[in-house]
């Protein structure tokens, strides 16, 4: 089963779009707040070279990292027709 991870900031109107798009598909992921967790937000960069959020990794022996909400690349990298 694919890991989702979601890095992401309460204010962000793209990091909600993609949580309730996850939520209606019945995906299950973790969500971190980089704003609550300074090590989390270098982690971030570290993976994106970027502070952009939301950052969606999806774990399944691989790591696949998704910058931006992009739905087209959401449904293609967890299998949703």
């Amino acid at each position: 089963m694919k890991q989702v991870t979601i890095y992401s900031t309460p204010t962000c109107p793209y990091c909600k779009m993609e949580k309730a798009y996850l939520d209606e598909q019945g995906i299950h992921y973790t969500e971190i707040d980089v704003t609550s967790d300074p090590s989390k937000a270098d982690e971030m960069v570290q993976k994106t070279g970027q502070m952009a959020v939301p950052v969606t990794v999806i774990a399944n022996g691989d790591e696949q990292v998704l910058i931006g909400f992009d739905k087209e690349a959401l449904n293609k990298a967890l299998g949703i027709a």
